[in-house]
């Protein structure tokens, strides 16, 4: 009893009063303050409610206008004995061609041929209706009263757009056993103070009051406050990780050339990933200029090679190199940064996104994050970048890392990154240290060591999926109940 507010004690009295049980509406209080108050006893087990849909009816314009002035039909009866004729004068033939449908259809009329003119007469079924109120005018009314119609009737209202249906939820709440014990336990209505404030203290007031216990058991709505988007808190994770690392961050284009994206990458012109069935290749615009003495280096490299490699050992197309197409890679961004800072050290990483032609599915998207990254000096080596990689997954909470030996065009030697993860490991990049022919047209000499891994693959370990979708619906109740990264 003492944790009883006061809006719950008045919806108890006042449910006491009329027997157990009311439809809210007949509760003498605010309509929002009695659900809050059926809310919290509720949980308290001292009412239920029952809920069920049921049909409402709204009269249509169509529908004031058969109260004003009558049923269309209605208007056959200053017409009997005379030519149907008359009453296309009087109403348009459009109306007279519903007055009289209906008529016949409830058997108010016949239509008489005579010497090829039509003529309307009454019949005995007619004669009847007229003396008594039309069933759908009492329907009518009867909506306006508020008072339940017959199915029937309400149909045929529907039908001749007379009214509009829609359906609400009717509640009745009641008070359960518990309910009335604590009612004639006795219900005591005062004023009651819920909060101490600085005003009553000083004051004094505080002694003179009445404060009203908490009961810290009782139930309470679940309060979800504004977060970001697990991919949004897991790069801002990535991005302090790195930069506590002492790497610099660098943003790259969405639209790159493919002399950028494939051939400073040293992969050749027929790679399968260069198909349009793989890469999305821009219309507007359809190719990016480039630097022809950059052209021409990186030609060089692909038709004899550099430093003792062979090359592809083929003929170069320039115009391939400067097609226009969305990058599939965040390594773009890396050896651009080369180019424009030949000389070392550079530490820089990016998280940004990417765009490959793939298939959607549980665990492809055609746009997705790479987290991308290289270390430039002098005297970087293999156990450098197993180090750096290591230590990165150390610190997003993987505790075993493996690697395998891999193959990718534009580093040698080369390795993928495996996690332990609930007895699995599951891959989550490349990396490798960049060949000579992707260095030394930039006239870069020491090694560069380079990475590319997943974001939306690291997250749904992190997060627990099985579908990469889900970190894009918007599942608004998975988003509130999703911890903090």
């Amino acid at each position: 009893m003492e944790a009883l507010s006061p809006i719950e004690k008045k919806l108890l009295l006042q449910l006491s009063k009329h027997g157990g049980k009311a439809r809210p509406e007949e509760i003498e209080m605010e309509l929002v303050k009695t659900m809050n108050a059926v809310s919290w006893l509720q949980s308290k087990r001292l009412v239920s409610i029952e809920e069920k849909l049921a049909k409402e009816y709204e009269i249509t314009q169509e529908g004031k206008r058969f109260l004003e002035e009558g049923l269309p039909e209605e208007k056959i009866f200053d017409f009997d004995g005379k030519p149907v004729k008359k009453i296309e004068e009087k109403f348009g033939k459009e109306e007279a061609k519903i007055i009289i449908g209906w008529a016949l259809r409830k058997k108010w009329c016949r239509i008489v041929e005579k010497n090829g003119v039509k003529y309307i007469g009454i019949t005995d079924e007619g004669k009847e209706a007229v003396k008594k109120e039309m069933e759908e005018k009492k329907a009518l009314k009867a909506i306006l009263d508020g008072k339940p119609i017959d199915e029937k009737i309400a149909n045929l209202l529907k039908k001749r757009r007379a009214i509009k249906e829609r359906e609400k939820i009717e509640r009745k709440i009641y008070l359960t056993e518990k309910g009335w014990d604590v009612v004639k336990a006795g219900i005591k209505l005062e004023e009651e103070v819920s909060q101490l404030t600085h005003e009553m203290i000083i004051s004094g007031e505080w002694k003179k009051k009445k404060f009203r216990k908490y009961d810290v058991k009782a139930f309470a709505p679940s309060i979800y406050p504004a977060k970001r988007h697990p991919l949004s808190q897991l790069i801002e994770k990535i991005r302090k990780i790195f930069s506590e690392m002492g790497f610099k961050e660098i943003k790259g284009s969405y639209v790159e050339s493919a002399l950028w994206n494939m051939d400073a990458l040293f992969i050749p012109q027929d790679h399968p990933a260069r198909d349009m069935q793989d890469t999305f290749y821009c219309k507007k615009p359809s190719k990016i200029e480039v630097d022809e003495n950059l052209i021409k280096k990186i030609a060089e490299v692909h038709e004899r090679g550099i430093d003792g490699s062979k090359g592809w050992d083929y003929k170069f197309d320039k115009n391939e190199s400067l097609k226009a197409l969305l990058r599939t890679h965040t390594t773009v961004n890396t050896i651009r940064y080369l180019y424009m800072h030949p000389e070392p050290p550079a530490k820089v990483f990016s998280i940004e996104r990417v765009f490959r032609r793939e298939n959607i599915d549980s665990t492809h998207l055609p746009e997705f994050h790479q987290i991308e990254g290289i270390i430039y000096e002098r005297g970087a080596n293999f156990s450098m970048l197993k180090g750096i990689l290591k230590e990165f997954y150390a610190r997003m909470g993987f505790e075993r890392i493996r690697y395998r030996p891999a193959y990718f065009p534009y580093t040698e030697p080369s390795m993928e990154i495996e996690v332990l993860w609930n007895g699995k490991w599951i891959e989550l990049g490349g990396s490798g240290i960049f060949r000579p022919e992707v260095t030394k047209p930039f006239g870069i000499d020491e090694p560069v060591l380079a990475w590319g891994l997943g974001l939306e693959r690291m997250a749904m370990i992190l997060l627990g999926l099985n579908d990469i979708r889900m970190l894009y619906w918007s599942d608004m109740d998975w988003l509130h109940k999703l911890p903090l990264l």
